[in-house]
């Protein structure tokens, strides 16, 4: 039997970690540093709230997000606490679980531990251990073997007051043959002070699972800190799309990871950000090949206004012995104000013979030749600059194959493009 210590003794790993570490500077291959100099950590708290009975009962912008869409399964947690679940009864009988990680620690403990922070580690840095030492509530998705659930599965991590701390965890595991479509939101309205979500994620597709996963982070103009790591492991001949959508964070630090872990498995990443106002903006990707005969394509594009920052660093490693790895990288990024700036930095490591790998990274701004087309045609200046920004990343949100949070994405690219119209307008004018 698994031993009933097992999470206390993770945890105090963790603590132990968390208390040795400074607070860290994250450098980006000598172009950039992002600091949490000006972060208020010891005035955080997390915060413990009550269980709902109905999302009505919780800040609008969860019900705004998720628009009255039918799920398969729903968890969200507020500030600390697993505030509402609901599980679908056709799903329940197919044996699919989403509860807390606390309940299923509780209920299948031979399953969580076999699983758990088996691809992350407390030694990754503060924050990793952060979570891992302090998280409560959680998420835990569970797809059993050969089950296929035909409408969404959805997390949701809200933050509607300043002066919280959230501490998140999310376990998801799709067995064996099985299709399933994850996607989690991070929200919080519009608020005055700071708040920060420190989270960890991972996700085991196994053999011959097909997963579509989705994030969508807009945490809203307060200074929401977001420091958080993602990872994706793909066993042999199971596919994984992710498409994570960033639009909004005050201070965003992300790693994202996919590990294409045994033969004949295949990821597709396609992300995209828009960052606004003085916000910061720090994403690492690795495209991670362990085992030969696996396929990999990862395609970021972001767009910029305002004084705003943006880096995205992408890596592609491909191990010793993991010949015939064929995969591509490509990152893109838009300036629309003369005061932002942006930083796309690909890279490759690569140990071993006969394979395909490349990469390509642009920054620019808004091709003046589609401009002056569009002029010719009848549209102002700044209704033709956006409709090229929206098209611009319409490759990445028609990835998404989800009407309704392709809707959410176009609407929230939209009202930043608004709220950002003078200063696109001054730009274009000083071109």
């Amino acid at each position: 039997m698994p031993s009933p210590t097992f999470l206390e003794e993770r945890r105090k790993a963790a603590l132990e970690v968390f208390e040795r570490e400074p607070l860290p500077t994250w450098r980006r291959s000598g172009f950039w540093t992002t600091s949490l100099r000006k972060l208020r950590l010891d005035e955080l708290e997390p915060r413990r709230y009550d269980p709902v009975s109905s999302l009505d009962e919780l800040n609008p912008v969860v019900s705004e997000a998720l628009r009255d869409e039918e799920l398969a399964g729903l968890i969200v947690q507020r500030g600390a606490s697993t505030v509402y679940t609901q599980l679908d009864p056709a799903a329940a009988e197919q044996g699919v679980m989403v509860m807390s990680l606390e309940q299923a620690f509780e209920e299948h403990p031979d399953l969580v531990e076999r699983w758990y922070m088996k691809r992350l580690s407390e030694n990754e840095g503060k924050f990793p251990a952060a979570s891992a030492a302090f998280w409560t509530g959680g998420a835990f998705v569970y797809v059993p073997r050969d089950v296929v659930v035909d409408k969404p599965i959805q997390v949701v991590w809200l933050i509607d007051e300043a002066g919280t701390a959230q501490y998140a965890h999310t376990l998801g595991i799709v067995e064996d043959g099985s299709k399933a479509y994850i996607r989690e939101y991070n929200l919080a309205p519009d608020f005055e002070g700071q708040a920060l979500h420190a989270g960890g994620f991972e996700l085991y597709c196994r053999p011959s699972s097909n997963v579509k996963l989705a994030h969508l982070q807009d945490w809203g103009s307060g200074e929401v800190h977001d420091i958080s790591t993602k990872r994706v492991e793909i066993a042999a001949d199971a596919h994984c799309g992710w498409v994570p959508a960033v639009l909004g964070g005050h201070l965003t630090k992300q790693t994202l990871d996919i590990v294409t872990h045994e033969r004949g498995s295949d990821m597709r990443q396609n992300g995209l950000y828009f960052t606004e106002g003085n916000e910061h903006l720090d994403i690492f990707t690795t495209d991670l090949h362990e085992a030969g005969d696996t396929t990999g394509d990862t395609v970021w594009k972001g767009a910029l206004t305002g004084e705003s920052r943006a880096s995205y660093e992408g890596l592609i490693e491909i191990v010793f012995g993991a010949q015939n790895s064929h995969t591509y990288l490509q990152t893109h990024s838009m300036l629309l104000s003369p005061k932002a700036k942006a930083d796309s930095i690909p890279s490759l490591i690569v140990k071993t013979d006969n394979v395909s790998a490349s990469h390509g990274g642009t920054v620019g701004e808004v091709d003046e030749e589609q401009v002056f087309y569009m002029m010719t045609r009848g549209l102002h200046r700044l209704e033709a600059v956006r409709i090229l920004v929206e098209g611009y990343f319409e490759e990445v949100i028609q990835k998404l194959e989800d009407d309704r949070l392709e809707e959410v994405v176009r609407e929230r690219i939209a009202g930043k493009l608004t709220e950002a119209a003078e200063q696109v307008e001054d730009y274009i004018a000083q071109r």
